[in-house]
């Protein structure tokens, strides 16, 4: 089905995480878009960190509030999808939470 238009980054969607192996987030989950808007607009994938209410606190989870519930950005599972698994807009993150979240993943990156 796919979203149109363009995702944003700090947008959530709720999206099909099907065909995950072993420990591997699975089944439809909201996810936050964490690519840059610039490369959003360009294609047809997008990079997504997933958002759980089950994980525990650990340095790659990032704590957040989302609809109502208590959970994390699970930055350690971060994926690229399609955006026909991108399956339906939900909101979008705080500013705040989507900061630590950036932060977060440049500091996973680094040397």
């Amino acid at each position: 089905m796919g979203v149109s238009p363009v995702p944003r980054r700090g947008e959530v969607f709720l999206a099909d995480l099907s065909a995950a192996r072993g420990r591997e987030i699975r089944k439809a989950r909201p996810c936050v878009i964490v690519s840059p808007d610039e490369l959003n607009a360009r294609g047809a994938t997008y990079l997504v960190a997933p958002l759980t209410t089950g994980a525990h606190p650990y340095v790659f989870r990032i704590p957040c509030r989302f609809a109502g519930k208590e959970g994390h950005v699970v930055v350690d599972q971060i994926r690229t999808l399609d955006g026909t698994r991108l399956l339906k807009r939900i909101g979008v993150l705080t500013a705040v939470t989507l900061a630590r979240t950036l932060s977060t993943l440049r500091e996973m990156f680094e040397e």
